[in-house]
């Protein structure tokens, strides 16, 4: 129940907000609140009212500070609403957008924003409709597609990289889910039986109890965490001191189970990033994937094994993003605060990622439509789509010739800053496919300087004008780009295209260790 004067007109929170925060709120900063649920809506229709308490627990919050002050840092055109900080974790890698871990990949609410049939204050207009095809020249992981079919539309991606065109169409592949777990159950009992020889588990669990008891005595919850913070303990030297205390119980189970801590060899990723026992897991797995006859079950049981591989690599749990030096022995963890151990088996992880897989791909199943969806790998400054639908699906095929393509929804690459194929070298070895890294446009190695810039601009520019060869005539394109070079206009007018819109979005967690300010810009272009 609210008093009378809690009560307020969108006009008089206008008023309000503006003299409480010391700068402009307009009637249009409210209706924005109130559309996207961050304060509730009281009145009837044509007479909207909010509390006022309402108002000042929002500003109060986490995120009403953030955005007040992302909007100073940023500038006041920042879309909040494309933030979709209402959406916890779950909901942003729901289903199978969370079945391999990918850099750079964007948000299915933003792709569902853009493609669905809603429109507000800030998307005024329907760009797509069910039945339209839309392309991702730049797939990925495959989000756009997979979105595109839970919206019943049809999509085709192109990505240069053999293993992302994997890892797309794993998403959007239909499985007998059945045979699958089928498949799953046979390859870990195989598994079980070739560790019993191996000692690998009952050394992990001998290790895990050393490291409890000594965790318990040394860094002890929450005690250790709050000397920390006061100060009274140096972080660094204590924790060497206690791993080198904590090595003579290491080695000594070690020996005791005769565990062989690296590989003979350090030529390729795998040699070099995964402890010896771990790498003959891996192959062993492998060998058993190789004997499923049905292709699409085998596709996608290798990438759990990818997935699984991926968590099993001898590193901190500090260094997961940035591989420093292999580790493989037991060491002080700063990110728990406490003594950690590698791994040296990858059973566990296994089972955890095999489990998911199947609970997630469930869970598309019932959302998916009867569309087509498909990731060819090719480059996409020169690729002939069409001709390589014919391969993938005449059918489908036909009906693209016929229909032709309504627009593009898709982030390409940005300038210097990832190597698609580095981020998954365990993958390229393991899978022997063939690496296209000359391919990439802007890739990390070639830096940001002038020359990677025009090369960048060139490239994207191809990509465009190949694409738009497929196009209805009223196409739509939208990228998603952090422009801070300000090459898009540029990139717009060598493929015959004008920026009709911009749409600025706060991007919100980007990394562990990055909470900063950071933006990123929507690019609608059409035709001349």
């Amino acid at each position: 129940m609210f008093i009378s004067q809690d009560i307020m007109s969108i006009k008089e929170a206008s008023d309000w907000a503006t003299s409480y925060l010391g700068k402009s709120v307009t009637t249009s900063n409210i209706s924005y609140l109130i559309q996207y649920g961050r304060v509730r809506k009281l009145g009837d229709n044509g007479s909207s009212q909010i509390s006022k308490q309402d108002l000042l627990d929002y500003y109060k919050s986490y995120n009403g500070n953030r955005e007040l002050s992302w909007k100073d840092q940023l500038g006041d055109d920042l879309n909040w609403a494309l933030s979709f900080d209402q959406y916890k974790e779950a909901e942003t890698t729901k289903h199978v957008h969370r079945l391999h871990p990918y850099k750079g990949k964007f948000i299915p609410q933003l792709v569902e924003y853009f493609l669905d049939s809603h429109t507000d204050k800030f998307k005024k207009e329907i760009y797509f409709k069910k039945g339209d095809i839309i392309l991702d020249p730049f797939s990925g992981s495959g989000t756009t597609m997979v979105q595109a079919s839970e919206l019943g539309m049809h999509a085709i991606g192109v990505d240069v990289s053999v293993f992302n065109s994997l890892i797309g169409n794993c998403k959007i592949s239909k499985y007998n889910l059945f045979e699958l777990q089928k498949e799953i159950d046979r390859i870990t009992r195989a598994l079980k039986f070739f560790l019993t020889d191996s000692k690998t588990i009952e050394f992990e669990e001998k290790l895990l109890q050393e490291l409890y008891k000594f965790n318990n005595e040394y860094f002890p919850v929450p005690q250790y965490k709050y000397r920390l913070r006061q100060g009274e303990i140096d972080e660094d030297k204590y924790g060497a001191e206690k791993e080198k205390e904590f090595l003579p119980i290491f080695n000594k189970l070690v020996n005791d189970y005769n565990i062989q801590l690296r590989q003979d060899k350090s030529d390729t990723f795998l040699d070099k990033w995964f402890s010896n026992h771990i790498r003959h897991e891996i192959q062993f797995i492998f060998e058993e994937i190789k004997k499923i006859e049905d292709t699409k079950i085998k596709k996608i049981i290798a990438l759990i094994l990818s997935r699984t591989i991926r968590s099993c690599r001898a590193t901190t749990h500090a260094d997961l993003a940035t591989l420093l030096e292999p580790i493989t022995t037991t060491y002080y963890c700063s990110k728990h605060g406490k003594m950690c151990k590698p791994l040296f088996s990858m059973l566990k992880w296994w089972q955890t990622y095999s489990k998911d897989t199947v609970i997630r791909l469930g869970h598309f199943d019932k959302l998916r439509t009867k569309t087509f969806q498909g990731c060819l790998t090719g480059d996409s400054r020169n690729i002939d789509i069409f001709t390589e639908l014919d391969k993938k699906s005449p059918e489908f095929s036909e009906l693209a010739r016929k229909q032709k393509i309504k627009g593009i929804f898709s982030s390409p690459p940005y300038v210097g800053l990832i190597d698609y194929h580095e981020q998954h070298s365990y993958a390229y070895d393991l899978f022997g496919y063939e690496r296209k890294d000359e391919l990439e446009i802007g890739p990390l190695f070639k830096g940001q300087g002038k020359e990677a810039k025009q090369s960048y601009i060139q490239g994207i520019s191809e990509v465009l004008n190949n694409c738009k060869k497929y196009f209805v005539d009223d196409y739509d394109v939208f990228l998603v780009a952090n422009d801070k070079y300000n090459m898009y206009p540029i990139i717009a007018e060598n493929a015959g295209m004008q920026i009709v819109n911009q749409f600025k979005r706060p991007v919100l967690n980007r990394t562990e260790k990055d909470k900063g300010a950071y933006s990123e810009i929507i690019f609608h272009l059409k035709g001349k």
